[in-house]
């Protein structure tokens, strides 16, 4: 039953992940927790610590477990999973909670955003720059 839910909510959403240069993993604190860190641990086949370490930093400010960041030409700062050269998540299948869940809807902003951009600049390769 749950995955007849899982596909006819994905199959009614109204954006493509695939066609947008990572918007949401651009953001400055991307938190993670035990299950996320696990999982990423499993993905690689390190133990939890090696991933906590490698993927993860911790945000003193907001008291919480984050993903580090790598530079990024269009964000200036960008989750260190994401691919900056294909402009996708390396880990998708083994990605955090919050990735999972994100936009928490049929629609993503970010995804009509640019949808509207590329169709007035009348190049479908457009990137907005932030």
């Amino acid at each position: 039953m749950s995955s007849s839910k899982t596909s006819s909510r994905k199959s009614a959403n109204q954006y493509d992940c695939s066609k947008c240069p990572g918007y949401c993993c651009s953001y400055p604190l991307i938190e993670v927790g035990k299950r996320d860190i696990q999982r990423l641990a499993k993905h690689f086949d390190i133990s939890y610590k090696q991933a906590e370490e490698r993927y993860t930093f911790y945000d003193k400010s907001e008291k919480s477990r984050a993903l580090r960041q790598q530079k990024d030409e269009h964000f200036g700062n960008i989750c260190k999973l994401f691919d900056t050269k294909l402009r996708r998540c390396t880990v998708y299948e083994a990605r955090p909670g919050v990735c999972r869940e994100y936009p928490d809807g049929k629609r993503c902003g970010y995804y009509e955003f640019l949808q509207f951009e590329r169709e007035h600049q009348d190049d479908p390769t457009f990137v907005a720059v932030t």
